[in-house]
């Protein structure tokens, strides 16, 4: 059985003091659950911060990016070799990323590539515009962007890694995607990962699904047999939410 994996993704909020306050806040009570990862991705000010709290916890840690080179003139960014020892995870390729910042597949898969080689659990986020869901192209573009980021990898290595569908037409709109819909491209994901490295790896890969993930709607994509966790955005800014939400995967995935 695939252990469910929980992350909040809090993007570009809180300051230091606020995100050591929301860790506290919830903290005993994500300690509580048992059978779910759960990671706390807060901005990159507040790793150092976020990691002491976590120390002797269950709780992993996350960076929300990173650039793929180990070290050089890249003014203002962060590499895989800084993030090594300090968290476990890293979120990359997110659709806000992309659009804002033109980042490719292809440097995405650079930065997979990178974090594995430093030990790093990647969360790698694919997901179609609504242009091209309204243009029936989601599964083209699932599947070009799933062979995309994960090019030349193994089949170990994909096995190291967690993929976050989201759909950007549901980032941070309230309009998330139907369970069913979600379950059915997060099937289709890992049939061509299969296509990719072969089945052991790809039965042993998590997908998440994120896009206005609630404690309200979360029950309806972690009760999928193909969704394994979520990528939960604003509502990981909440305490209690993000609780519920760890809570329901736990409930919804037998652990």
């Amino acid at each position: 059985m695939r252990i469910p994996i929980i992350a909040g993704n809090w993007k570009m909020n809180t300051n230091v003091d606020e995100a050591i306050r929301l860790v506290e806040s919830m903290l005993d009570d994500l300690e509580a659950v048992p059978g779910v990862e759960r990671v706390l991705c807060p901005p990159f000010v507040s790793l150092t911060y976020v990691s002491d709290l976590l120390i002797e916890t269950t709780i992993g840690l996350g960076a929300q990016n990173m650039y793929p080179a180990e070290k050089g003139a890249f003014t203002g960014e962060i590499s895989p070799y800084m993030l090594k020892g300090l968290c476990q995870y890293v979120i990359l390729g997110h659709s806000e990323r992309r659009q804002h910042f033109g980042e490719t597949d292809e440097f995405v898969n650079r930065k997979v590539h990178a974090a594995l080689a430093h030990g790093l659990t990647p969360i790698i986020c694919i997901g179609e515009t609504l242009a091209q869901n309204e243009a029936g192209q989601t599964e083209e573009v699932v599947t070009h962007q799933t062979r995309a980021v994960l090019a030349d990898l193994s089949g170990a290595q994909v096995s190291r890694i967690v993929i976050a569908y989201e759909p950007i037409w549901a980032i941070g709109t309230g309009r998330p995607a139907t369970g069913e819909g979600a379950n059915q491209i997060s099937g289709l994901i890992r049939d061509t990962v299969a296509a990719l490295v072969g089945h052991p790896p790809a039965q042993a890969l998590r997908i998440q699904y994120g896009g206005s993930v609630t404690a309200e709607n979360a029950a309806e994509f972690l009760s999928q047999p193909e969704i394994d966790g979520a990528l939960v955005g604003g509502a990981s800014l909440k305490a209690d939410q993000f609780v519920q939400i760890v809570r329901l995967a736990a409930q919804l995935k037998g652990v």
